[in-house]
Order: C-alpha cells, then sequence, then structure tokens
C-alpha cells in the first residue's frame, strides 16, 4: 500500500537543482573550464571541458588537430595556475614552440613523455602516473589501442584527483562502450586549413542536431592569412591591367621598335634617372 504521508509525496520533487532529466543539458553543477570557443561551450554541460571527468576525442589521424581544440584552455589554465604542468603521454609528434606561443602556450610548462610503440601499459602507467602529481593541471594522453576498461581507470583518476584529462584515440573507437561523460568526434574540413568539423556524440545531455564548424586559427594568425590574401588580390588585379601591354603581338616586336612595351619601360627609367 502506497503512503500518503507528507514526505512520501514530497519524494517525487523535479523541480530540484540536483536534479538532472535527460532531455536536458547537464548543469553547471560540474566545473568546467571554457573552451575557447563560444558555439562549443554552448553545446556542452556546464559551458566548457569538464574538470575532474575524461574527455574523450576521436579523430581519424592523431597529431593533427588536438591543439587547435584544446590550447585556448590549457593557456587559460596556465594563466589561473601558475608554476603547474600540462603532461603528454605518447604524443605522436613533439610539440613545436612556435605555434603553441601563437596559441599563448608556455612551451617550459610542457612536459612530453615518450613509450615505445605499441608499449599501451607503459603509456596508461604514465597517465595515471600523470593524473596523482601535485603539480600537475592537466594531462593530454594518445592512447590509440586503449580498451573501456583502461578508459574507466583512467575516468576514475580524473575524478579522483580533478585534473582535466583528454585522450585522443582513433575513430574506430567510436563503436566501442566508453565510461567517458564527454566524447567528441574531429576531423577537418577539405581545403579549409584550421576548420573543424566537432560532433560532440555523447554528452550529459540530448544528442547535438548536428556537428559544429569551428575556426581553430589563432587570431594573429588569421590576420596574416586574411593580408596575404588581400595582397594576391591585388597583385592579380595589377596583374590584369598589365596584360594588355604583354600581348604576343607587343612583346615580339623588336627591342628597338618605338612600339615596343620594353622600349617604352626604358624610356620611362631614363627619363627618371635624368630628373
Amino acid at each position: 500500500m502506497l503512503s500518503s504521508s507528507p514526505a512520501a509525496r514530497a519524494l517525487p520533487d523535479f523541480a530540484n537543482a540536483n536534479v538532472w532529466r535527460a532531455g536536458e543539458l547537464g548543469s553547471a553543477s560540474v566545473q568546467t573550464i571554457a573552451t575557447g570557443y563560444g558555439a562549443l561551450d554552448a553545446v556542452l554541460p556546464g559551458g566548457g571541458w569538464p574538470q575532474g571527468a575524461l574527455i574523450e576525442v576521436l579523430q581519424p589521424q592523431a597529431g593533427v588537430h588536438e591543439w587547435g581544440l584544446v590550447a585556448a584552455a590549457l593557456a587559460a589554465l596556465q594563466a589561473r595556475a601558475l608554476g603547474e604542468l600540462t603532461v603528454l603521454v605518447g604524443a605522436p609528434w613533439l610539440p613545436f614552440g612556435p605555434a603553441l606561443g601563437a596559441r599563448a602556450l608556455d612551451m617550459r610548462r610542457l612536459l612530453s613523455i615518450q613509450g615505445k610503440p605499441g608499449d599501451a601499459p607503459s603509456l596508461l602507467w604514465a597517465t595515471r602516473e600523470a593524473l596523482q602529481c601535485a603539480d600537475v593541471q592537466s594531462v593530454l594522453a594518445w592512447l590509440p589501442d586503449a580498451r573501456s576498461a583502461h578508459v574507466r581507470r583512467l575516468q576514475i583518476a580524473a575524478h579522483a584527483h580533478h585534473k582535466l584529462l583528454f585522450v585522443f584515440r582513433p575513430l574506430r573507437a567510436q563503436h566501442e562502450s566508453s565510461p567517458a561523460p564527454l566524447r567528441l568526434r574531429v576531423e577537418g574540413v577539405a581545403g579549409e586549413a584550421g576548420l573543424l568539423r566537432v560532433d560532440v556524440f555523447k554528452r550529459r545531455g540530448p544528442p547535438l542536431a548536428a556537428p559544429l564548424l569551428l575556426d581553430t586559427r589563432p587570431a594573429r594568425l588569421a590576420a596574416l592569412l586574411a593580408a596575404s590574401r588581400e595582397r594576391a588580390r591585388r597583385q592579380r588585379e595589377e596583374a590584369g591591367v598589365l596584360a594588355p601591354l604583354l600581348l604576343p603581338s607587343r612583346v615580339s616586336l623588336p627591342l628597338t621598335s618605338p612600339e615596343s612595351p620594353i622600349h617604352a619601360l626604358l624610356d620611362r627609367i631614363a627619363h627618371l634617372d635624368h630628373h
């Protein structure tokens, strides 16, 4: 028999802020750090990368798009927690200082740990040890051979030590179960350097309707590229204006011919020399 006491009637209080409904985006109860991209923050529970949780990033090729995705958050952490380190475990390439410096990252606070190719146990051990270190603020681990049980242990360690943890795995891992509360697929857009297609296919909330497009180029690099495109456009316009002077019928004229464009150019230079 169901009780009709006031305490029993108070149990289904779905207005409680601590109760999460599956049809809603997770609340801000989880501590997060902004990703650096407003559009991405808007679709993540808590409005950013969760601290104390494993973030799983799946991509077709390792070592291509990671820094564009995570550098802004890591730079913000460095500015907030002076002296603490970011540890890279099993990175496919050594970080390139000038490129990361353009993203406001301090290379002196990056520690890279390399293992033997195919030695998954050593990389997993190094990742867990880094998560337990008090001087480490974030860990980036490339673990192509990790299994669900391994990922679960890393998730527990990240939660226990409240660290920002990114684990990069190949796309084939999307068909495996994972304890990671946040999973993303990341791919570059063909012909558009720095433009990423990001699909948040697992989060605390409803499925994302469509992937996001993020321009991950640093502001200074984007400005330089824009200036380069503008310079190239002006050069094409100038070439278009000069083209009639260089028609084959006129270029083929003898150098001594008064109608030769080269003859006219030499005359102009001589005229300037006299002045």
